[in-house]
């Protein structure tokens, strides 16, 4: 995770020092979301986890209404590198 962690962190990065600008919370957030997923298709009734995932979800749905309302361009640019919203 570490090494993929890293990944994500130069390439949503805005500047050299930056590892906590939120396109790349949302880009980790949505990376842990992800990985969560194949999770829960071998254990259904792990809901401790569930909580888990849920709140990063909340988590990341806040980062995004941040992220729209302070730079729609970049916004935009995020959920359709992500994937988000269809």
């Amino acid at each position: 995770m570490t090494i993929q962690r890293d990944e994500i962190i130069k390439k949503y990065q805005t500047h050299e020092d930056d590892v906590g600008s939120a396109p790349v919370q949302i880009a980790i957030l949505t990376a842990r979301i992800n990985d969560l997923r194949s999770h829960f298709d071998t254990h259904k009734k792990d809901h401790h986890s569930r909580r888990g995932l849920l709140k990063m979800v909340g988590r990341r749905r806040r980062l995004l209404e941040y992220l729209k309302r302070t730079d729609a361009e970049r916004y935009k640019g995020l959920i359709e590198d992500l994937g988000l919203r269809h």
